[in-house]
Parts: structure tokens; C-alpha cells; sequence
């Protein structure tokens, strides 16, 4: 007699959990997703039509974790935006959401799906997972009645949180984020009244959660990491590239770097809006990343993590991000010291005019040391040392201190620190550093390409960012980015 479903179901869970009892790594996947969009709108569409909508983009994404599933994935990432898109008012949203209980409620909407009142989303994400027997991590939108008894109840009766949900191999819930750091044009959304700093355990390590804009603050990005100890961040985002320090995979990866963690990044893609850029990034670099500007395509990526890369013969002790750059003197005086434009940042600048040598550019309480050697000095190619220590306060108030080695993207000074993708220029070798005032700090090297170089460079523990081999491929950045949280 064949098992009965229910049982089938334990028998399978229970086989994936002792699978990855059994091993010090896991398989992760994350889905890089081309979101079906709906029509703009002044008025909100029906609950059928925002259902037909999301049941779309839902198609895709169960593609996806089949396939993930399928190559032995035990968890999978998608996109911030991955299930309905954007281009809404606060009003157009609603049809969209569903409410979202806390997982403390030990619920499986897969066999369940009532409990709660109507949930055909959350439903079919945890049949997804369950079906599937994997981790689902999903962004979807809660809302929660208010009433006038609480003083800030929006006018309409209600809260409306841009929300990461997590399934486990049962299909139940297991994870429920708000997101707390809106980027500016979120206003379809409500502020969280305090951060959430979401964790949960798996059988293969623990896992903390937060959304896109999240990552550049100290709450819930720093405190998940450096109090709550998780081993892997999940990170649906919807991230717009900002070149030469934004992009998506190279600052991915220098925070997975920076803050010796596993980082599971998933995109959503499209490229009107300069959005692609996914990643699956441990502590001593990219296991896999995907980055196409140029085509319209999702993608999935999978790779191997360490269950617990502290526990890692590779992992990194803490850095001392000051200690070198402390220690010396400048290299020499520099008389051809001018400013340029960083994405609304004004940098103090230093050309290098020679094809090797020893550079020192500071700003404020910040200065930066680069020695290098060039393959060869172009003359149709410039490169500068930078320095930034101040308040960015643009879409947000952040606190930065950068130290970079970057290519113009002319011979003209003036276009220092504008976006270049290319180069020709090979280094022979780079050291750079800074005397940072925080132990935030993350490490970027950018080719030609917009490519990654995993492998081919290394953070010391007095803070030099250094060159392992000879760089392969032409440099567009080295850079050392710093956050002072305490200065915000």
C-alpha cells in the first residue's frame, strides 16, 4: 500500500534534514527574476485581477524553485518585487496584500489555507516549498488593521508593510520581515514603529533576513551580524546600479567580505531602471554572481556555502582597518590634489601620473595610502586616488568614509567619478588602505566589465587591501568602503 501523502511528506523532510545534519555545507539558490509589471493605474484593479497578476510572476518563480530543487538546493532567494512589481500609490497597492501573521502561529497555508482569511499568495508559496521540499524566501506585502485608539493609524484604517516571507520544507512559515529603511519612493508603504531583527535556525545554520535599502544601515544589517551571530543573510532586494561603488555584486560581495557572513542576494531585474546584479557570496568572495545589463532575462544561480563560515579554515580574523594606514607617514605631498563629483559626494582627488608609486590623498580625518605598479601607462587612460569622509544625504542620511582607486572615465579631470564600466588598464599590483574611524568596512575590486575578481585579492589584518596575483583583467575600481554608523 502506497503512503499516504502527509506521510510522504514527513518521510521526504525528514530525509532532507538529515542530508544536511550530515554535511558542514548546504546548496543555495537564488532567482534573479524579469517581473511581469502591472498596467499604471489611478485605481485599484480587483482582487481577481491582482491575483491573475501575481499568479503570473508566482509561474516563473515556481520554475525556478523546481529547478532549484531539483539540482539539490536546499533554499532559495527571489526578488524584492518579484511577485507584483511596483508602480503603485498607497491606494492601488491594497489589492495586492494579504495579512501576514506572525510565525509564532505555527501555520502551513499549503494545508491550511483559510486560517487567516483569504492568503491564495502565501498558499501557493508554501505548496511551493512544501512540494518542493526546500526553504522558499519570498516578498510579498502585509497589511494590518488600525483603529484611532493608535495615534499613528493612517487615515485609511491600516498599515501596509513591504514584507519578506519565509517557508520551510513543510511549507510553514517561518520568517516574517517588515522592512524599516523605505527607499524614498516606497510611499505605498508604512514604516515599521521599530526594526525587526528576524532570525531563524535551520538544520544547516542560522539565517537572518532584510530587504534591499536595509543594507545600508546599522538596523536590522549590522545587528542580525555582529549581536544576533547568524551564519547566512537572505536579501531580496530590488537594487538600481550606482556605478563605480553601488552596483549590486561588487557591494554584495564586499559586505558578505566585510562582514564575514554567507549573503544570498536576489535581484529583481530589469534594466529600464538599471536593475540586475544577483549573487550567491561567502566571506572570502563570490561562489557564483550574474550581472546582464544587456538582455531582459531572469536567471537562476546555485551554489555551495559552509553551514557556518566562522567555523571555516578560510575565515578571516577581525581586521584592524586603521592599523597600517595609522603607522605611516603620507608618501609625499601632493600639489595636484582637486575635487570630484561621487554620486553627490564631493571626494578629494589625486591623479597618478606616474606608471608606478606611492600616493597618499586625505579628507577630514581620513587619509588614504596607495602603493601600485601599472602593466603599463596609458595616456588615453586616467587614474585617481579618492577620499571621502562626510554625510551622504541624498535618498538617505549615511555616513561614509571611502578610500578608492578609480579610472576617469576621460583624460579630462572633470569626469572623475563618473560611471565607467570599461578599462584597458592592467595593474601589476595595488595596496591601499585608510585610516578609518569604524570597523565597518567593505571591500571592493571592480574589472573591466563590471566583473568581479574573486580569488585575486586579499584584506590583511592591519587593513590593506591588497593584490594577491597579478590582476587578470583591466581595474576599474579599488575601493575600501567605509560606514560610521555612530555618525549618521
Amino acid at each position: 500500500m502506497l503512503p499516504s501523502r502527509p506521510l510522504l511528506h514527513a518521510a521526504v523532510f525528514a530525509l532532507t534534514v538529515l542530508q544536511a545534519l550530515a554535511s558542514d555545507t548546504f546548496i543555495a539558490a537564488v532567482s534573479e527574476h524579469a517581473v511581469i509589471l502591472p498596467d499604471a493605474t489611478d485605481e485599484p484593479v480587483s482582487p481577481d485581477d491582482a491575483l491573475a497578476l501575481m499568479n503570473k510572476n508566482m509561474d516563473v518563480l515556481e520554475g525556478a524553485i523546481k529547478e532549484a530543487a531539483q539540482q539539490g538546493a536546499h533554499i532559495i532567494v527571489t526578488p524584492e518585487d518579484g511577485i507584483y512589481g511596483w508602480r503603485f500609490t498607497r491606494e492601488t497597492l491594497y489589492p495586492y496584500l494579504e495579512d501576514i501573521p506572525d510565525p509564532v502561529v505555527n501555520w502551513i497555508p499549503c494545508t491550511d489555507p483559510a486560517r487567516f482569511g483569504p492568503a491564495p499568495v502565501q498558499e501557493r508559496l508554501s505548496c511551493m516549498a512544501r512540494n518542493n521540499s526546500i526553504y522558499v524566501v519570498a516578498n510579498i506585502g502585509d497589511k494590518k488593521p488600525c483603529n484611532s485608539s493608535d495615534p499613528s493609524c493612517p487615515s485609511d484604517g491600516r498599515y501596509q508593510y513591504n514584507t519578506d516571507v519565509v517557508f520551510d520544507p513543510e511549507g510553514k512559515l517561518v520568517a516574517r520581515y517588515h522592512k524599516y529603511n523605505l527607499f524614498m519612493s516606497e510611499t505605498q508603504f508604512n514604516y515599521p514603529k521599530k526594526p525587526e531583527a528576524v532570525t531563524f535556525e535551520t538544520p544547516f545554520g542560522k539565517f537572518g533576513i532584510f530587504t534591499c535599502f536595509d543594507i545600508l544601515f546599522r538596523e536590522p544589517a549590522v545587528v542580525l551580524v555582529s549581536e544576533l551571530q547568524v551564519d547566512s543573510v537572505l536579501f531580496p532586494t530590488a537594487w538600481m546600479n550606482v556605478l563605480p561603488f553601488l552596483t549590486a555584486v561588487e557591494f554584495h560581495s564586499a559586505w558578505a567580505m566585510g562582514m564575514g557572513v554567507n549573503f544570498l542576494a536576489a535581484n529583481t531585474h530589469y534594466t529600464r531602471m538599471s536593475m540586475a546584479g544577483s549573487g550567491i557570496y561567502a566571506p572570502d568572495g563570490a561562489r557564483t554572481y550574474y550581472y546582464n545589463m544587456k538582455t531582459e532575462d531572469g536567471h537562476l544561480l546555485i551554489a555551495e556555502l559552509d553551514s557556518h563560515p566562522r567555523l571555516s579554515p578560510t575565515f578571516s580574523p577581525a581586521v584592524n582597518w586603521s592599523s597600517y594606514a595609522s603607522s605611516v607617514k603620507r608618501f609625499s605631498p601632493n600639489d595636484n590634489d582637486f575635487k570630484g563629483l561621487i554620486f553627490y559626494d564631493w571626494f578629494t582627488f589625486t591623479d597618478l601620473t606616474k606608471p608606478e608609486g606611492n600616493v597618499t590623498v586625505c579628507q577630514k580625518d581620513l587619509c588614504c595610502h596607495l602603493s601600485y605598479k601599472m602593466a603599463g601607462k596609458r595616456e588615453d587612460e586616467v587614474y585617481v586616488l579618492g577620499a571621502f569622509d562626510g554625510l551622504h544625504v541624498v535618498e538617505g542620511q549615511y555616513y561614509l568614509q571611502i578610500c578608492t582607486l578609480l579610472k576617469c572615465k576621460s583624460t579630462d579631470l572633470n569626469t572623475c567619478g563618473q560611471p565607467v564600466e570599461t578599462a584597458q588598464t592592467k595593474f601589476e599590483m595595488f595596496s591601499l588602505s585608510g585610516t578609518f574611524g569604524t570597523n565597518y568596512v567593505f571591500p571592493e575590486v571592480l574589472y573591466s566589465g563590471v566583473q568581479l575578481a574573486p580569488g585575486e585579492f586579499e584584506v590583511l589584518n592591519d587593513g590593506r587591501l591588497i593584490s594577491k596575483t597579478r590582476p587578470t583583467k583591466p581595474v576599474v575600481t579599488v575601493t575600501l568602503f567605509g560606514r560610521w554608523y555612530e555618525k549618521d
